[in-house]
């Protein structure tokens, strides 16, 4: 129940969303005749769209996180690696019998060139089914399971976590999956943007990981010129939404120690 609370506040808070409300709001409220009210939201609608659309506010909120942790310079043997669930549309996967990737799916390519650069290393996906309507028997883990064997890693070296919804999910579920040993190395390949919270739920279920960031999506000179359009800026600013959001829920209710993990 706290998953379905937590997902519909989530939608009504993510930014595309709060401005297109505001401007229904807005239109309601001049059909019932409050005029000022109806002229504000509307007002405020546009103008978000606007800001949000066009300013680099998006990609600035968006690069605070992906820099928080480096690439990683990687000394000595590494016991596993740990990919978060993300890559794979599985709504897709499922309806078309066709593994569907998504802007995240470097996730993917990464894990097998690190499966090859480490070949003793276990392969952990972590990814059950993190959408409101959960009814399905395909988890993200199993479809990125699939591509790997495509891609050419062995089958036997690859563990599937398929209980997860959440990145907090993710660390609790891998956390008793993979039983670290203080002196293992463990690498975490998720989303730069995703890596704070992620780091931030792996330390709290007392899971030692190295930051394995990849799937960027900023560069410095964004900070200089607006989005070029609008869909994009909003993209950027339901992705920094969806983290900072994470974030701060995280920590407020107990779950992470810290709110911005330091590298």
């Amino acid at each position: 129940m706290s998953f379905l609370i937590s997902k519909l506040i989530e939608t009504f808070l993510l930014p595309s969303n709060l401005v297109v409300l505001l401007g229904l709001i807005g239109i309601l409220a001049m059909f019932l005749g409050r005029s000022r009210l109806g002229t504000a939201g509307i007002i405020a609608s546009v103008l978000l769209l606007a800001i949000c659309g066009w300013s680099p506010l998006g990609p600035a909120a968006v690069m605070v996180l992906e820099n928080r942790f480096p690439q990683p310079i990687i000394e000595g043997p590494v016991t596993g690696i740990v990919m978060l669930g993300g890559a794979v549309n599985i709504h897709i996967t499922q309806d078309r019998h066709s593994i569907a990737v998504n802007d995240n799916a470097e996730r993917v390519y990464v894990v097998a060139m690190l499966a090859r650069q480490y070949p003793s290393a276990r392969i952990l996906l972590s990814g059950g089914i993190a959408h409101l309507d959960g009814d399905h028997a395909f988890s993200e883990s199993e479809g990125a399971r699939q591509l790997l064997l495509d891609l050419g890693v062995p089958q036997e070296r690859i563990e599937l976590e398929e209980r997860s919804r959440t990145t907090f999910e993710n660390a609790m579920e891998s956390v008793a999956i993979a039983k670290p040993k203080p002196a293992d190395v463990w690498l975490l390949v998720t989303s730069a943007y995703n890596m704070p919270r992620a780091v931030a739920s792996f330390r709290a279920a007392n899971f030692p990981i190295v930051p394995y960031p990849v799937d960027y999506r900023t560069r410095p000179s964004d900070l200089h010129r607006p989005v070029s359009t609008i869909a994009g800026g909003l993209e950027f600013m339901d992705i920094a939404a969806h983290e900072w959001l994470g974030l701060a829920t995280y920590r407020l209710l107990g779950k992470t120690s810290e709110i911005l993990p330091n590298p």
